[in-house]
């Protein structure tokens, strides 16, 4: 559930699991930010997909769009905005419940929060290796490597600020305490 996203996401891997030719995929639109922290996400196409919450006593069907992408993820799909609005469902983070009206009762969709952790722990996981595949050869074209001379005695008085530096008080009954 991501209430943030305007999106509904389908991994690859899970579009494989469910056995659906790559056939049924059709063109989509532009690429999207926010998935992969820091950098754009292309996804490969579009496909639509009936969506069932409920029972067979009580359920509800729409069909969804869903974005395919080609990139891990420690979900198999997000449902976002796009999914809210069709189904008139109202998420609540708090209690990991999704429900949504029908005729004869409400349609609870609940989670537990072991499996809501371990989803979140994989996917910072995930986001931090990503953030640091792309982050990391920036850094080591940018910074060079500062060796310290030995022979050259080291101490605070060494430091000598570029500018002027002015005291500021921090607290009006002590004029003494300044930073």
């Amino acid at each position: 559930m991501d209430g943030g996203s305007g999106l509904n996401i389908l991994y690859i891997d899970t579009l494989d699991a469910m056995h659906i030719p790559r056939s049924e995929l059709h063109l989509t639109g532009s690429p999207f930010r926010g998935v992969i922290p820091g950098a754009q996400a292309y996804p490969l196409k579009q496909i639509d997909l009936p969506i069932m919450f409920g029972s067979q006593a009580n359920f509800r069907l729409e069909v969804l769009t869903f974005e395919v992408v080609d990139f891990p993820g420690s979900y198999h799909a997000i449902l976002g905005q796009p999914c809210y609005a069709r189904f008139m469902a109202i998420p609540n983070y708090t209690y990991l419940k999704l429900k949504m009206p029908r005729p004869n009762d409400v349609i609870t969709v609940s989670s537990a929060f072991s499996h809501a952790f371990e989803c979140d722990r994989e996917h910072y996981e995930l986001a931090t290796v990503v953030i640091n595949s792309f982050e990391l050869p920036q850094l080591g074209e940018t910074s060079t490597l500062a060796v310290p001379d030995c022979n050259k005695p080291t101490s605070s008085m060494a430091f000598r600020p570029l500018k002027e530096t002015k005291a500021v008080g921090v607290d009006p009954t002590d004029l003494a305490k300044t930073v």
